[in-house]
């Protein structure tokens, strides 16, 4: 281990996590992470090692079998994880999303069905919040759930097309944001209609719940192994009893508190490759050779590896003060979308270096750092696109300092 991205004032407990999961990663994901990738094959039994070591739980309190550990080393263990396959981080990452929205927002027999089964792994989450036509603009939603009749309790009816699903079949609950108005008055604004549904559904693809199909894998450029599919609700009944909190019209907010988590998740995963880039890339500058000398004795190449680290290191100190501020009770939303900006930026940029430091090989795949320049791209769009992040950041700078002429 480098003396790159490490974390101060970290517990004994927290350290002896990391280097568990730091451990599992050389071993058992580095090895068979780009055979798997190429493949585009799920990682099974690195995803069974990984409930072995509780890691479905990390973040579940301990009275519902998690080990109720915070999000600083929820998001270190994605960092570890990341450096590994960024894939893999993603299977985790959707399944504590909804695992922490459960948590927070979840009525008392929610929690108690749910998160004990969470914690080891039997029960696999997703959420769902875009559509085909929106991406980021959650407001314009048009996935519909109705009460069907009048009774407080009834059922719901939902109707819909979801896009982008991260575990979207091997997922057995997933937490599917949709437009309620009952209730609201015309005019009500858009986001304090909407109400978050758990989906119970069985694994797999096609039709998976009388009412629910999962269509198949979308194909990706980079981000394989991990299932990315669509979601269409056809006359879905949901029990009034899985309106998370039990009370619609509460949604949005708890799904973006829910993406708060999945920034800076996001950030660490950005980490994390970015990372891996600046391993390949600095071992790689050592082995080669150039007009008599290993190319890292080459000013050029030393300024790139200068300008890597530096990026590796900043990034991680963003995405530590963004998750040690949530782990405080304090609203992150600055840091979280600050993190997560200039986490995937400068993966993005560690990566294309390690790529050029690698010449004509890096276009190889034989070599790792072709699979890391097809998955940093992910993080520019994922949970948020980079534009979005900058107008999360302006506008709370704005409010932060408000002119008072």
């Amino acid at each position: 281990m480098g003396r790159l991205a490490q974390t101060e004032g970290l517990t004994e407990i927290q350290q002896e996590i990391l280097s568990t999961v730091r451990s599992f990663v050389d071993k058992e994901i580095l090895p068979v992470a780009t055979e798997l990738e190429h493949r585009d094959e799920y990682p099974t039994e690195i995803v069974e090692g990984l409930k072995e070591l509780g890691l479905f739980g990390l973040m579940i309190p301990e009275e519902y079998g998690g080990l109720g550990e915070s999000l600083l080393t929820y998001a270190l263990c994605v960092e570890e994880i990341a450096r590994g396959w960024m894939s893999v981080s993603g299977i985790i990452n959707t399944h504590f999303i909804v695992a922490y929205m459960l948590k927070q927002h979840g009525t008392q027999e929610q929690k108690d069905h749910f998160l004990p089964r969470m914690a080891t792994g039997e029960v696999r989450g997703a959420f769902s919040m875009s559509e085909p036509g929106l991406g980021s603009d959650v407001s314009a939603i048009t996935s519909k759930g109705v009460r069907d009749g009048d009774a407080s309790d009834g059922d719901f009816v939902l109707n819909g097309q979801k896009m982008w699903l991260t575990n979207g079949g091997s997922s057995t609950l997933v937490a599917v944001l949709c437009r309620t108005d009952e209730g609201h008055p015309e005019g009500t604004a858009p986001h304090k209609s909407m109400t978050t549904f758990l989906v119970e559904k069985e694994p797999g693809f096609g039709e998976v719940r009388p009412g629910l199909t999962i269509p198949g894998k979308i194909e990706k450029m980079g981000y394989k192994g991990v299932d990315t599919t669509e979601l269409v609700m056809q006359d879905l009944r949901v029990p009034a009893d899985r309106v998370l909190g039990g009370t619609t019209g509460r949604g949005f907010y708890q799904m973006m508190d829910g993406v708060e988590v999945g920034r800076v998740n996001v950030a660490a995963r950005g980490c994390g490759v970015a990372q891996r880039a600046f391993e390949l890339g600095i071992a790689y500058a050592q082995q080669r050779h150039t007009f008599g000398k290993p190319i890292a004795q080459h000013q050029a190449i030393q300024f790139r590896l200068a300008e890597m680290g530096t990026k590796v290191e900043a990034a991680h100190a963003l995405m530590v003060g963004a998750a040690r501020k949530k782990d405080a009770g304090e609203r992150n939303d600055l840091e979280a979308g600050m993190a997560k900006y200039l986490a995937s930026e400068y993966c993005k940029e560690v990566v294309e270096d390690a790529f050029r430091i690698h010449g004509g090989y890096g276009f190889s795949k034989e070599y790792e750092i072709e699979r890391l320049y097809r998955e940093a791209p992910m993080l520019l769009i994922g949970e948020g696109t980079a534009e979005i992040q900058k107008m999360i950041v302006g506008r709370r700078l704005l409010e932060e300092y408000r002119f008072q002429g």
